[in-house]
């Protein structure tokens, strides 16, 4: 396995990175890590936090670190100064790579103790990525140069591609954006990297598309299709990775529609994204499900005694992958074998891998058991919604009761209308009792809602409702 300074090398007289001076990158990662391997050279390689904000200094900051075996934590240099104090108090870092001001001002508060220079680290050699799940909470799961490469090589033997060429409009410091950089770099194929506002403005790198993975969450796949000259864009790529939240059947069949080569795919940062993926043309030929298990993993759907289920039997989703990180910082998981994930679904005939919905998510009301992604997808079909959401508050009578909140396409898409379309689509009992519009939702830049602040926005609106 080549490790990142061999990488490095090979890419060395490559002009790989569009839009950026590649020679330029590889100046900066050597000579970040001749830094390092002389800061750590009588000591304990330094705890880094990685937070630059200009994309070819961060990936060549993260090579630096990679290649002279310092624990790395990526994050998100737009975090608010709540999240800063968590982070540093959770990773107490030796080297701060990226910050402004207002963010290095906490660090040296009063409510901060900066440890001593090369403080030990229990996770030497790692690289922890940014999980929030749908909390918010931030957490670092632990992964590996070697992990991170199980995952590169599952994606090159599933397409069966020696190079991978990526076109990255996600935040690099997310397993989203990292994974297309690292396919790229370990393949020696190409990477192009650009903000999603200045695709969807038009402001797009020259490129030969069909040569070209891209990777989107659903709300920017939504966002390409509204306009006519971006959709016929995006349907030149080689493939489309689609992942990151649940997709809504309206946007599916939009896609397929405009032949989009969409590849739903299915997975998380705990495995290095994905470890299942619905192939273009299956998608093209109207097949619905996350597809396949990719070669570096093995999913197994086990009932709550942990017994695995035949074929198309609903349950909780196990993985196994060579790409699985180790635990969450700063501590291992004991079982290495399998991962339970809150996720419920089923593998079919095929082996494809179809998901329900969340465990954690599941509302029971009146003693139904609802899982709110099948609502949301019939909600958004009914085209009177941009987003929707769809949880469970607490009733007295109900135990829970259904509560939808929406955010409307017009000002005349009233509850009641959407509530008359669903009448023919849904059971009575999965028809929402409470609709709460929103001028926006609290989405994360992945896509994925934030259902502690959804609670607290129906509590409010419900004390307080708006007559």
């Amino acid at each position: 396995m080549e490790r990142p300074l061999d990488c490095l090398n090979n890419l060395a007289q490559d002009d790989w990175l569009i839009g950026y001076d590649s020679r330029q990158f590889n100046q900066i990662a050597q000579e970040l890590y001749l830094e390092l391997t002389q800061s750590s050279a009588c000591g304990t390689p330094p705890k880094i936090i990685l937070a630059e904000r200009e994309p070819l200094r961060f990936l060549a900051s993260f090579i630096a670190a990679c290649a002279a075996n310092c624990p790395v934590f990526l994050c998100n240099p737009d975090c608010g100064t709540q999240e800063w104090q968590q982070v540093f108090n959770l990773v107490k870092p030796d080297i701060i790579w990226g910050l402004g001001n207002k963010e290095l001002a906490i660090v040296n508060s009063d409510n901060y103790q900066c440890p001593m220079p090369n403080a030990p680290c229990p996770m030497p050699h790692c690289i922890m990525i940014p999980t929030g799940g749908s909390s918010g909470e931030i957490k670092f799961a632990i992964h590996t140069w070697e992990t991170l490469i199980a995952s590169v090589k599952g994606f090159t033997e599933y397409f069966q591609l020696k190079r991978v060429n990526s076109f990255c409009v996600l935040p690099l410091y997310h397993v989203s954006g990292l994974m297309q950089f690292m396919r790229s770099f370990t393949t020696a194929g190409k990477l192009a990297i650009q903000p999603f506002k200045s695709v969807e403005s038009g402001e797009i790198l020259n490129i030969k598309q069909s040569d070209f993975f891209i990777s989107l969450v659903p709300t920017q796949l939504q966002r390409l299709l509204q306009n006519p000259e971006l959709t016929e864009w995006l349907s030149q790529f080689n493939t489309v990775l689609l992942g990151g939240a649940p997709a809504w059947n309206e946007l599916l069949e939009k896609a397929r529609f405009h032949r989009i080569r969409l590849a739903p795919t299915y997975g998380m940062t705990e495995t290095a994204s994905q470890i299942a993926t619905l192939k273009a043309d299956d998608f093209l030929g109207g097949k619905i499900s996350s597809g396949q298990i990719l070669p570096h993993a093995k999913v197994t759907i086990r009932n709550q005694q942990g017994e695995i289920l035949n074929s198309n039997q609903i349950g909780n989703i196990t993985i196994h992958a060579q790409s699985l990180a180790l635990g969450y910082y700063p501590i291992t998981r004991e079982n290495q074998a399998n991962f339970q994930v809150d996720d419920l679904g089923f593998l079919d005939d095929q082996g494809h891998l179809n998901i329900v919905g969340r465990d954690s998510d599941k509302i029971i009301t009146g003693g139904e058991n609802i899982y709110p992604a099948e609502i949301e997808s019939a909600i958004q079909a009914t085209q009177m919604v941009d987003d929707i959401c769809v949880i469970g508050i607490p009733d007295k009578h109900w135990g829970q009761a259904l509560t939808a909140i929406y955010i409307p396409k017009k000002s005349d898409a009233s509850a009641l209308k959407i509530q008359t379309l669903l009448k023919d689509k849904l059971s009575k009992f999965k028809i929402p009792k409470y609709w709460i519009p929103q001028q926006n939702l609290p989405r994360n830049s992945q896509g994925k809602i934030n259902r502690q602040q959804l609670q607290q926005i129906a509590t409010e609106f419900l004390q307080n409702p708006i007559i």
